[in-house]
């Protein structure tokens, strides 16, 4: 029998006796109602035989590894990846991991460096999110660890991901605005290389096509990175004399940007938006957010990579895709319609 290095019997032990897998095994030792009697008989059987201490931590899933899961996001400022990260420290933590955080701050040109470097620090598996469409760095990394992708999808890779309803997300929010009789929508959106921008977009004209309204093209504005430059491709909206009359923002950074704009300007219109944020609710104007659980991103795809660290032994399992749903709240007072025009802000 493989002893684990703190001398003890390990849950991977338990589950070569019980014949089931290690995951069974925690399973069966949180009272999970999902596993059948005969299963927890043969596991407690085997944790009997074994000697095996249930107030192990669950780090006994691997066999003489580090313990270590790495995580790559691109921009650890925006609460999004903060509560991403979150979600992955608590599976990992219940399954006695410790996480390894890097930061792209969205180069492309940066992440292989990071990933190479994680895996360089023995890391037992990834979770990356991707910061271009260009992935052969992760292929390679695939030969060495398992890799899951979270919040944008594989390019070219057999692997899991964990992705929100973006599409959906987006052209709900953009009917609510168009219901309000809105037909002239701005779009300030990140750059159309991202499946998030495209996606999103896609999702904004699908509830024109669906109301039976052409966008206008020239309130289009994508490429856009930050608050700062969405604050800017806002103003320049809100300068035109036929500007817009309500703003969908693909992100919290570019609906706080389109927000210090309309500030400035010393007027409001509606803004639909992705991402709720913190204070969303009491500002005062007209908002439409897509909401969503980005911890449970961060739990799902911790999830499926130590589903596959249990699984490395064996015959891996299928690439899956996991979707996280939105919904979409209203914040503030109701729009006045487009017939009113943009309100002074009180």
């Amino acid at each position: 029998m493989t002893a684990r290095r703190g001398g003890g019997p390990t849950m991977h032990d338990v589950g070569k006796l019980a014949q089931v897998s290690a995951m069974t095994v925690s399973r069966v030792l949180k009272n999970d109602p999902g596993v059948s009697q005969a299963t927890r008989e043969r596991v407690f059987a085997a944790v009997d035989q074994l000697g095996y201490r249930r107030n192990e931590t669950a780090r006994s899933l691997r066999l003489g590894g580090s313990g270590m899961i790495g995580l790559v996001v691109t921009n650890l400022a925006n609460p999004f990846y903060s509560r991403l990260a979150l979600g992955v420290q608590e599976v990992a933590t219940e399954y006695g991991f410790r996480v390894v955080l890097s930061n792209s701050a969205e180069q492309v040109e940066k992440e292989p460096g990071l990933v190479d470097g994680l895996i360089d620090h023995q890391v037992e598996g990834l979770i990356v999110v991707p910061a271009g469409s260009r992935q052969k760095h992760l292929a390679d990394a695939m030969r060495h660890v398992p890799v899951v992708l979270a919040a944008r999808p594989p390019a070219g890779l057999d692997t899991d991901c964990v992705l929100v309803e973006d599409f959906h997300g987006a052209r709900e929010a953009t009917a609510s605005l168009l219901a309000e009789g809105h037909t002239r929508i701005a779009f300030l959106g990140n750059p159309p290389a991202l499946y998030t921008g495209t996606e999103r977009l896609r999702g904004f004209w699908a509830a024109h096509e669906e109301a039976g309204v052409e966008p206008d093209n020239t309130l289009i504005r994508q490429g856009l990175v930050d608050a700062a430059t969405a604050e800017q491709a806002a103003a320049e909206l809100l300068d035109r004399a036929d500007g817009p009359t309500a703003l969908f923002c693909t992100n919290n950074r570019i609906s706080h940007g389109a927000i210090r704009a309309l500030h400035k300007a010393g007027t409001t219109i509606p803004l639909a938006g992705f991402d709720d944020f913190e204070l969303s609710d009491v500002l005062g104007l007209p908002l439409t957010l897509v909401s969503y659980d980005a911890d449970e991103i961060g739990r799902q795809a911790a999830r499926l990579l130590i589903d596959r660290l249990d699984q490395r032994d064996g015959q891996p399992p299928a690439a899956r895709r996991v979707t996280v749903p939105t919904r979409v709240i209203r914040h503030g007072p109701p729009s006045a319609g487009p017939g009113a025009g943009p309100r002074p802000l009180a």
